[in-house]
């Protein structure tokens, strides 16, 4: 993999003609220390955000040993690159060959499940074992978040006591885990969904060994700044050291998108511009999935040197397939003297956008680089400085 200083100085050296994924190790080990080091229990990266080899052997470099995988193919993906690792399946419906495969070949011992059915599906898969770390996953509000899961998965208030009564017969560790949505934007997330595991836990009277909270952690991006992640952690925390749970109950979360959304950004090409539409050599079935079929707004930045001194407008996007589809309203806010040739970068994208990218109409590039320069928004380059000060010190 090549390696460059900065988007800027790529973009006016190498000229490329096809689309280049930007990758910053040094931004994804510090998001890792960051949840390794401040959150109160332990992190798991949940792999679907981004399954980069790459990027899970820097995230185990830098203190995340325990994996979120939702499927066989993650199972062996994590397994083969990370032997070490701890793997979690926590997608509530499996096949009951790929549970099999996981607990007897890779070693899995933690299942998340959300029905009676399941709960059987697990017991034959693993021929009765007496080793299971057994979660629960209950349906709770995504109110907060910006993304909804709350409606494909989740035990409802009248399914959670018998669940949990029969997975408590089965388990060696009971858990109990959910998701309040992806890009939680208040702690009040975490603090309601508590709530609900509280109840859950009185009304069926069992011991339950392990909180999992799930991911919802948040990013930064235009017109969704969180509050600091240290907010998130204390609520979550406090509302923990309230539940009826086992003196030695464990608290887990499963980041996925907090960690790896700095990893990478996008440098493209405008090919055309029409108005305030620019036409770009990337786009809803490359890496831009979210800001076409989500209306997802990533930061832009136009690398041109000198710069422009024109002022911002607003663009929308259209990338470089034949399918209309293949549009991103946006807005994105960029000179007004934009025009072909020129390069974008559109950062934030190590969440997702790798792992959605496709060839459709032969489109897209595997072109990778590292580059030594900040994402161009970050929740933990404050941090990091502040861990950098010399112990006599003080940041103001």
């Amino acid at each position: 993999m090549h390696k460059h200083h900065s988007a800027l100085g790529l973009a006016a050296t190498l000229r490329p003609v096809q689309p280049v994924t930007l990758v910053r190790p040094h931004a994804a080990s510090r998001a890792a220390r960051f949840f390794a080091e401040k959150f109160p229990g332990r992190s798991m990266y949940a792999v679907k955000a981004n399954p980069s080899p790459e990027l899970l052997q820097i995230l185990w470099d830098s203190g995340i040993t325990h994996y979120d995988v939702a499927s066989i193919a993650e199972v062996r993906l994590v397994s083969s690159t990370l032997p070490e690792a701890t793997l979690c399946f926590m997608h509530p419906v499996k096949a009951q060959e790929a549970i099999a495969e996981a607990y007897f070949e890779h070693g899995v011992r933690v299942f998340s499940l959300d029905s009676l059915e399941e709960l059987d599906k697990i017991v034959r898969g693993t021929k009765g074992a007496t080793d299971l770390t057994l979660c629960v996953r209950l349906r709770v509000s995504s109110d907060h978040s910006k993304l909804s899961l709350a409606s494909k998965f989740g035990a409802g208030p009248g399914e959670t006591k018998p669940l949990l009564m029969a997975a408590r017969q089965v388990a060696d560790a009971l858990g109990i885990c959910f998701h309040v949505g992806s890009q939680a934007m208040s702690p009040e997330a975490y603090a309601n969904a508590m709530e609900r595991v509280r109840i859950a836990i009185v009304e069926a009277g069992v011991t339950v060994d392990v909180i999992d909270v799930g991911g919802g952690f948040p990013s930064s991006y235009p017109g969704m700044e969180p509050p600091p992640l240290e907010r998130y952690f204390a609520t979550i925390h406090r509302a923990f050291e309230s539940l009826p749970v086992s003196y030695s109950a464990e608290l887990w979360a499963e980041p996925g998108r907090a960690l790896c959304a700095e990893y990478s950004s996008l440098i493209v090409r405008v090919e055309r511009r029409r108005g305030s539409e620019l036409y770009i050599n990337d786009g809803a079935y490359g890496a831009l999935f979210d800001a076409a079929h989500i209306g997802w707004r990533f930061p832009v930045e136009l690398l041109r040197e000198p710069e422009s001194n024109a002022r911002d407008v607003e663009f929308s996007f259209y990338g470089p397939t034949c399918d209309d589809m293949d549009h991103m309203a946006g807005p994105f806010l960029l000179p007004a003297d934009v025009q072909a040739g020129d390069y974008i970068e559109i950062g934030m994208l190590g969440a997702y956008g790798s792992a959605m990218r496709t060839a459709f109409n032969g489109f897209g590039s595997d072109q990778t680089v590292i580059v030594d320069d900040e994402p161009m928004t970050s929740l933990y380059v404050a941090a990091d400085e502040e861990r950098a000060l010399p112990s006599n010190v003080v940041k103001l």
